[in-house]
């Protein structure tokens, strides 16, 4: 694997996280709007698991923002 793709896979983790809790949302919450499991949002904020294209646009759709805004992560610091 592209050393690149785990550092944006990781940026777009923690783009993830930093959108929920700006809108004040919990796991549980996110993942119920996004139709997917909560442990899967944790895995996900934690960098345990690469989150699937169908996932983020999932999770976009549920932070109310389009699938490009959630994976521009040229601001994103680890």
């Amino acid at each position: 694997m592209n050393k690149d793709c785990g550092v944006i896979n990781a940026k777009i983790c923690k783009k993830v996280k930093l959108e929920r809790t700006k809108r004040d949302l919990s796991q549980e919450e996110l993942a119920f709007r996004a139709g997917v499991n909560k442990n899967t949002i944790w895995k996900i904020e934690t960098g345990q698991v690469s989150p699937t294209i169908q996932t983020i646009e999932k999770i976009a759709k549920a932070l109310d923002m389009d699938f490009a805004t959630l994976t521009d992560v040229s601001k994103v610091d680890l």
